[in-house]
């Protein structure tokens, strides 16, 4: 079966990296592909261009990885503190997610996607906890996070 050339426009999971050549099944490519805009065709016509294109993103992405670790040094220095209700038990009622913890990084002026957030399950108990944070495909920052019991705060 033919394959097609193409030029990632953005990084595909499982596939590749911004700026690399992949070869793809022909329908995978234009039907997902190229209508998404994630690649482009690499036509011999196109090589020249998609050369050029290449640099830009190799740039592009050399100064977003420099971006993400600048972000990633201020991160490790923050810390999120949450008050919660706890049970008899030490559980918390409701607990502490990946969204939570995007609100409180906005309210102190970082604006993260909560995808990025790398919170595999709500916390769930008082205690002090590193939460990881996807900034970049090379960069993953920690932030710690000190959820307290509600009581004991007031």
């Amino acid at each position: 079966m033919a394959m097609m050339q193409l030029l990632l426009k953005e990084d595909v999971e499982n596939l590749g990296a911004r700026g690399e050549l992949v070869k793809v099944r022909p329908g995978y490519g234009r039907n997902y592909l190229l209508p998404k805009g994630l690649a482009i065709q690499a036509t011999p016509s196109n090589l020249k261009q998609i050369e050029m294109q290449r640099k830009a993103l190799l740039k592009k992405e050399a100064h977003e990885r420099d971006s993400a670790t600048q972000q990633a040094d201020l991160l490790k220095e923050l810390t999120l503190e949450f008050a919660r209700k706890v049970g008899d038990h030490g559980i918390l009622y409701g607990s502490v997610t990946s969204m939570d913890v995007a609100e409180a990084l906005a309210a102190k002026g970082y604006e993260i996607d909560r995808k990025r957030i790398v919170l595999k399950d709500p916390i769930k108990e008082p205690g002090e906890f590193e939460v990881p944070i996807k900034l970049h495909r090379e960069v993953t920052a920690a932030v710690k996070v000190v959820v307290k019991n509600e009581e004991a705060a007031a």
